[in-house]
């Protein structure tokens, strides 16, 4: 595999757009950050060729995150481009994650998420819009004490992320989620019922993510209507197509009903320390 130059990103683009549902995150973190650029979602990327074209290619963030979309994979060519990097967490199609972390002998680590999620995707003209309260709203004019609150029990609940370091992301997720405007707040009057953002954004697709309810409001079908409320207003600028992830079977039910179907396992691999491949 060869490193990436940034004057080789619009091929790469190319690549991950026939690989849509799986090259989502790296899509999002070029656009927002571009290639080998210093925030901690820019990306570095390898690339594996056949006659001049890409065939599978791997990202890894500065956070750590390794990211592959490798429909043909060499995973000993893959661990050789990862020699000597750290990395913290792997996130992609569960038949490309799993062993990809066997090949860089880190499947017996220490982990805080080790997780296999149904993949759902959704073409938009197929949305099914529910009934119910309530509007959606940007996530900076909902109530600010109880969406940081909701931000801290995500991350503890959904990502089992231990309480000092979620209490560190859901402030930066705070801040960032206003500032993209990528996450919104189903409101009932002055109550907040429900939270859902895009976690990955292109003009022609998004990727949702932060979906959240509070216990005692859990069942009522609000995180659902706050959902599709918000990929009808991306349908609205254009978005045609949504991909998502189910960690429960209560999820999956709520995003089939408006209209997802799986089409695959996503894998969330979160190391409890960081390793370097081939140390």
């Amino acid at each position: 595999m060869i490193r990436v130059t940034p004057d080789m990103g619009a091929k790469l683009c190319d690549f991950f757009r026939q690989h849509l549902d799986h090259a989502m995150f790296p899509l999002n973190n070029i656009a927002q950050y571009g290639i080998d650029g210093r925030h901690d979602y820019a990306m570095r990327f390898w690339v594996a060729k056949a006659g001049g074209v890409i065939t599978d290619a791997v990202g890894l963030a500065n956070s750590g995150a390794v990211m592959p979309v490798c429909p043909n994979a060499d995973w000993a060519a893959l661990r050789a481009a990862l020699q000597g990097e750290s990395v913290a967490r792997f996130l992609g199609p569960a038949q490309q994650v799993r062993p990809l972390i066997a090949a860089l002998g880190m499947e017996n680590v220490a982990t805080t998420l080790d997780d296999d999620d149904g993949q759902y995707a959704l073409e938009l003209s197929q949305l099914r819009l529910p009934d119910g309260p309530g509007q959606i709203v940007p996530i900076a004019q909902a109530p600010e004490a109880v969406i940081r609150d909701w931000l801290l029990a995500y991350e503890m609940e959904a990502l089992q992320t231990p309480p000092d370091q979620a209490a560190r992301d859901a402030a930066f997720s705070y801040d960032e989620y206003c500032a993209n405007q990528s996450h919104v707040v189903l409101m009932a009057g002055e109550t907040p019922l429900a939270m859902t953002g895009f976690n990955a954004r292109i003009p022609e697709a998004v990727q949702i993510g932060g979906v959240f309810t509070p216990p005692d409001l859990r069942g009522r079908g609000y995180a659902r209507r706050a959902l599709a409320l918000h990929l009808d207003s991306a349908r609205g600028k254009g978005v045609s197509r949504a991909s998502l992830f189910a960690a429960s079977e209560v999820a999956a039910r709520a995003y089939i009903g408006i209209g997802f179907e799986r089409i695959g396992d996503w894998t969330l691999y979160m190391m409890a320390d960081t390793h370097v491949v081939g140390a």
